[in-house]
Formats: C-alpha cells, sequence, structure tokens
C-alpha cells in the first residue's frame, strides 16, 4: 500500500468502528451522566507484559469523536510494555473519552497480542537465519491493521493479497496435473517480466526437485518432516541457484526452532494473526 492507500483504510476501518459503537444517538450513557462541559483524565495501561502495536489509531481515532482531546503518547508502536506500563493519556471531553474508550482498546488489545505472538516467535528463532513471515489467515477487512502488527512484533509480511505474488498451491498443482506443469504455465504467464513474484508449494523432495529446475523465486516445503526439508535445504545449495525457502504447516512456537535449524530462509505461520491472544489493556478515567 501506498501512504495514500494506508490513511484511507485507516479513516474507513475508523468511520465503521465508531458507526457500529455509537450508531445514530451516541453514547446515551454518558450524554446522560455528563455535560457538554465536564472534562476529564484518562490513562491507557497495559496489565501484562508484551509488545504493543495500534498507537497509529489513537489519534485518527478521537479526533473523528471529539477534535479538543489531547492526547500524549508515552510509548510508540513496537515498544516492550511490562504490566502496569502507561501507554498514552487522554485530557478533554468526558463524553469523548468515553466514546471513543472501548474502539481504542479493542484495537490497541487486537493488535498487541498479534505484536507479542509474532516477538515470541522471532525470538525463538533469533539464533539461525530465518525470518517469520505472516499468512492471509487474517480478520477480514483488517488485513492491513494485523500485518503491520506483525511488523511490529519483528515478523515480516509475506505477500498482501492474491494481486501481488503468485503463490501455486497445491489445489493449483492438483489441477494443472503436476508441480511441473503448473509452473511452467505460471512462468510462461510472467513472461521477462520480475514482477510479480513466483512461489510454488511441493510436498516431497521429489516434488521440491521438480520445481527447482523451473528456478521460481521461491518454494514453499509444506507439511515436510525435518529431515525431508534438510534434503531440500541441500540440494539447493549444491545447486546454487538463487532460489528462496520457506517453510509452512503447522508450525507451532514449540516447533519452530527446529524448522529454522533445517536451513530454509522463511517460515510462515497462520497463527500470529489467526490465533493470538488479545494483550489487556484498560482505561481508568481521574
Amino acid at each position: 500500500m501506498t501512504g495514500e492507500e494506508e490513511r484511507r483504510c485507516i479513516d474507513g476501518l475508523l468511520d465503521r468502528a465508531i458507526d457500529e459503537d455509537l450508531g445514530r444517538g451516541g453514547d446515551c450513557t454518558s450524554n446522560a451522566l455528563f455535560s457538554e462541559n465536564d472534562r476529564a483524565e484518562g490513562v491507557i495501561r497495559s496489565k501484562e507484559a508484551g509488545v504493543l502495536s495500534g498507537m497509529f489509531l489513537l489519534s485518527p481515532l478521537f479526533l473523528k469523536i471529539d477534535p479538543s482531546i489531547a492526547i500524549v503518547m508515552l510509548l510508540d508502536d513496537g515498544n516492550a510494555l511490562a504490566r502496569g506500563s502507561e501507554i498514552c493519556r487522554v485530557q478533554g471531553s468526558a463524553r469523548g473519552i468515553l466514546a471513543g474508550e472501548r474502539i481504542a482498546l479493542n484495537f490497541l488489545q487486537r493488535l498487541s497480542g498479534i505484536a507479542t505472538l509474532t516477538s515470541r516467535y522471532c525470538a525463538a528463532i533469533a539464533h539461525t537465519g530465518a525470518r517469520l513471515l505472516d499468512t492471509r489467515k487474517t480478520t477480514p477487512g483488517l488485513r492491513f491493521l494485523e500485518k503491520l502488527a506483525v511488523r511490529h512484533g519483528g515478523g515480516a509480511n509475506h505477500r498482501f493479497g492474491l494481486f501481488d505474488m503468485m503463490l501455486i498451491k497445491d489445489t493449483h498443482v492438483k489441477r494443472c496435473g503436476g508441480v511441473t506443469a503448473a509452473l511452467e504455465k505460471a512462468l510462461r504467464s510472467r513472461g521477462s517480466s520480475p514482477a510479480p513474484k513466483i512461489e510454488v508449494e511441493v510436498r516431497s523432495v521429489e516434488e521440491f526437485g521438480e520445481a527447482l529446475r523451473l528456478l521460481p523465486d521461491r518454494i514453499m516445503l509444506d507439511n515436510m518432516s525435518l529431515d525431508a526439508m534438510r534434503q531440500c535445504v541441500e540440494k539447493k545449495r549444491a545447486s546454487g541457484a538463487a532460489v528462496e525457502l520457506e517453510a509452512s504447516g503447522n508450525i507451532t512456537l514449540d516447533t519452530i526452532a527446529a524448522v529454522a535449524g533445517t536451513g530454509v530462509d522463511f517460515i510462515s505461520c497462520g497463527a500470529i494473526t489467526h490465533s493470538a491472544r488479545a494483550l489487556d489493556i484498560h482505561l481508568i478515567i481521574a
């Protein structure tokens, strides 16, 4: 995404989130209890250790709700959080702060949960040369935010969607009649252009040999044993081919270090987005 596309994406997401929570009538509870002139101050704190993500949404969110609300950022996205860490302070209309409270916390908790889990996976392979990648297993409509949270946690992004990289999966392979047939079609379609990059999924050392012969940009070793992955790495090194290797399939915190130890370049993991637990973050009003 370009900077302008990112701004439009964030703007649209915030509009939908505000409409979802406030509807047409606004916060009927706060409107009944507080006047327009009631002022308040609040602090957003983490109740547990983790990695912060979502700060980039706070200013535009509260600006939409009430432009008079002032936000003092105390931490940045990607910062480590301890239990009790103060993240930011908000000052202004009590109605405005309370109207934005749950939206702000929902984003912070979800995205910080992803960044935190990503950081744990990255720490497990920090002693190797492998890099952690996310997948397209994201919440519909929130992919941009969740992939940004992965980067805040130290991971890297795989393709954003179906449009920016060819990834020949096992379903494509079966329909085309094999790895060679599918990859040859993709290479012909791309022609002499270097883009989009082409990756092909293989499930055995034999299929890997077929793919390596045609020199795609990357080969995904899907659900292979550690021994099979090591064989593929050795074959690639012996060939001298400039082909990246990516491991995928049931990657967990318990297994990722061993997978990285086979010598692959990348490890993709859907769990860092689809199974991340929200980090416990709250707002206290003075």
